[in-house]
């Protein structure tokens, strides 16, 4: 009887105490632009890490046993690196939605021009080496190429990765081929190597570079000199990769 008199005085008392007000999104002005900032804690993250994303959102990662407020710093100190990010971003050529015969995409890192043709026995979409099938040649292009596209680059990529490890002396219990929409790729802590789709779009030292430095997450799940170390050692000229991603991930994603 006490227990429910308790449980009832608690609610009385939950319903007559005004709402905490909701908390507001954070914003950095970046080139008299209003950037909303997002925070995700990441529990194996050692650092903070700053981010501007395709859609001009800023993302920091918190590290386990970081807080906001250091985190609300950090962004306001690297306001400078957010604003050439911008530019960069700014200046990128991203390809339209709808897709024509005409228009070109990237695909192993070259320019390749979207054809449509009729080969005796129906309609076909060519993209360079790739080749397939299509029900008409009008409408868009681009259910029928990311539909090959994505198989295409399971293939490709299941079959880099098993070379590559083995190359490097990597265990890899299972490889995931992933419509990612922020990430070339990751790794998890059982041996698995999940990898975007779209960088069969990449040059072939780049899409490396990519794969060779989840394989080192093997080894080292985190972003730690001995990681960077081993990435070196594994890809001496991994930071012309980076650069390349930089100057022309914009690109990617048709």
């Amino acid at each position: 009887m006490a227990a429910r008199t308790v449980r009832i005085i608690r609610e009385f008392f939950r319903l007559i105490s005004p709402a905490a007000p909701a908390a507001e999104p954070d914003f950095i002005e970046i080139l008299s632009q209003p950037v909303p900032i997002l925070y995700r804690r990441h529990a194996r993250a050692r650092n903070y890490v700053l981010r501007l994303r395709a859609d001009k959102t800023v993302v920091v990662t918190i590290p386990r046993h970081g807080g906001k407020g250091f985190a609300r710093e950090f962004v306001a100190s690297r306001k400078a690196w957010l604003e050439k990010q911008w530019r960069i971003l700014q200046t990128r050529r991203r390809p339209p939605q709808d897709l024509r015969p005409g228009m070109e995409i990237l695909l192993h890192g070259h320019a390749v021009v979207l054809e449509v043709r009729h080969n005796g026995r129906g309609w076909e979409l060519r993209a360079g080496p790739e080749q397939t099938p299509l029900s008409a040649p009008d409408g868009n292009l681009r259910p029928a190429l990311e539909h090959h596209l994505r198989a295409a680059a399971k293939a490709l990529l299941t079959g880099r990765v098993g070379q590559l490890a083995r190359e490097h002396g990597a265990n890899v219990n299972r490889v995931v081929v992933r419509n990612q929409k922020s990430r070339w790729g990751s790794c998890s802590c059982r041996g698995t190597i999940s990898l975007n789709w779209r960088l069969i779009q990449l040059p072939e030292a780049v899409r490396d570079y990519i794969i060779v430095h989840e394989l080192m997450h093997l080894r080292h799940l985190n972003h730690s000199p001995r990681f960077w170390t081993a990435v070196a050692n594994a890809c001496p000229d991994y930071r012309a990769a980076e650069e390349w991603l930089k100057q022309n991930s914009g690109q990617v994603g048709f």
